[in-house]
């Protein structure tokens, strides 16, 4: 599967900050990073975390979401 991965730059904590939008009931931003490169790498720990502990407790994982429907125009 394929999940999405937003990462945008926090000016107020002065990092890049990772969210993890089909996730939902995980506390967000799930990690961050000083640069793009760390965000995504700690991006793809935390998400290999999250899959393995689902399946360790016999969860189903979320089901992947079209970028349309995380964001909507005012």
């Amino acid at each position: 599967m394929k999940y999405t991965v937003v990462i945008q730059w926090s000016e107020c904590d002065r990092c890049f900050v990772v969210f993890l939008p089909e996730f939902e009931d995980i506390m967000q931003p799930v990690t961050h990073g000083d640069s793009y490169e760390e965000a995504i790498y700690n991006a793809r720990e935390v998400l290999e975390l999250l899959i393995e502990s689902c399946q360790a407790e016999g969860k189903l994982l979320p089901a992947t979401k079209k970028l349309e429907r995380l964001f909507h125009a005012a």
